[in-house]
């Protein structure tokens, strides 16, 4: 199995939160779409050797602003140069204003059959405060489009810890998704994130962020919430219904290799990591000069096991560790299995009859700070 992301780094506004690589203007775009589908060219050899691909996602940035014809002429380019599944899960990322009747249509009609739309939250005052370019409206419309267009797979964002979300607010978004019958949710705590729009307000006392008990109690309603409608939470801040979880998030959990291609983009073919730069212009240039854009990532073993630690300890699967000691030595499984001694004491985690380190609801609370104890080095 192998995955290939793909960073369109274009966007009609800039939300206040947002941190990743994008532009908000489309004049280049014709220039991105030719070296996207260069570098599909040249990241052809990139993944092991007869792996099957089976997950394309769609990230950004906002995917949906690209055209039915677009999407069709990139996915054609993956299926000549890449082994793909039949079956492959197919996300596109797409922003609820994107979404009208004929683009969901379109969407199917390229070959998307997973759609991740930015809801973020149901209430206006939100929005504009976010800086999102649709409302609440436009939302109910999106998922209704996408339904009568087809689409059976589709997850929506939402993000608690807003400033002036009230417990009955995010209480309100959460019981409105689920009359939207939706079979997955991702749902964020909002991070402050330095250097945005966001940052700057909080640092200058425009805007006030809720405290962490506050937040607590949005999570602890979540997770009641979500169980009593049936769903699994697989991931902290994931739920799905039983077989509609994620295959292109699992893949990043589980060290699966995927090729990343687009400003900003990050791969991984099994054994190294690789970055391209988060800047069009550096991007272009190299990929128009029939070379790579890929920045090796020389890490150490101990990034690699803090990586590990930070990833599957988020997951319902948690810390497998049989495989742990495998990858990084019997001694360096000692060292964790004794680090997460005291939160199998206080109740935060436990340890299964397979050897997999795991958080409880309790430890869920405390997610980040038990990580960040397990770390080695």
């Amino acid at each position: 199995m192998a995955g290939i992301y793909l960073h369109i780094p274009f966007c009609k506004r800039a939300c206040t939160y947002c941190d990743f690589h994008f532009v908000t203007h489309l004049h280049q775009k014709e220039r991105f779409l030719r070296a996207l589908e260069k570098e599909i060219e040249l990241q052809r050899d990139f993944l092991p050797r007869g792996e099957t691909v089976n997950t394309i996602y769609f990230g950004g940035g906002t995917p949906s602003l690209l055209s039915q014809a677009e999407l069709s002429s990139i996915l054609n380019l993956l299926h000549k140069y890449f082994k793909v599944d039949a079956r492959a899960e197919i996300t596109l990322e797409c922003n609820p204003d994107d979404v009208t009747a004929e683009k969901a249509a379109g969407f199917i009609a390229s070959g998307v059959n997973r759609l991740s739309i930015g809801i973020q939250s149901f209430f206006d005052a939100h929005l504009t405060r976010l800086n999102r370019s649709h409302n609440s409206t436009q939302a109910f419309s999106a998922i209704e489009h996408a339904k009568k267009a087809g689409f059976e797979n589709i997850t929506a964002d939402l993000i608690y810890g807003l400033p002036d979300l009230s417990l009955e607010n995010w209480k309100h978004n959460l019981k409105t998704f689920a009359k939207m019958e939706i079979p997955h949710l991702s749902a964020y705590n909002l991070t402050v994130e330095p250097g945005t729009p966001l940052s700057h307000a909080v640092a200058k006392k425009r805007v006030d962020i809720p405290d962490d008990d506050f937040v607590l109690r949005q999570f602890e309603f979540l997770m009641d919430f979500m169980a009593s409608e049936g769903f699994e939470h697989y991931e902290i801040s994931n739920f799905a219904r039983p077989g509609m979880r994620s295959v292109h998030n699992h893949n990043y959990w589980f060290g699966i290799p995927f090729a990343g291609m687009g400003p900003g983009a990050h791969s991984f073919d099994g054994k190294n990591r690789f970055s391209n730069p988060a800047n069009n212009k550096k991007y272009f240039e190299t990929i128009e000069n029939n070379a790579l854009a890929l920045w090796k990532d020389h890490r150490v073993t101990t990034d690699e096991m803090n990586e590990l630690i930070m990833v599957r300890l988020r997951t319902s699967t948690g810390i497998s560790l049989d495989e742990f000691g495998k990858r990084f030595g019997e001694e360096e499984r000692a060292y964790l299995e004794n680090r997460s001694k005291g939160f199998l004491q206080t109740g935060h985690m436990v340890l299964t009859n397979k050897n997999h380190l795991i958080l409880n609801r309790k430890g869920k609370y405390i997610a980040d700070y038990i990580t960040a104890e397990l770390f080695a080095g």
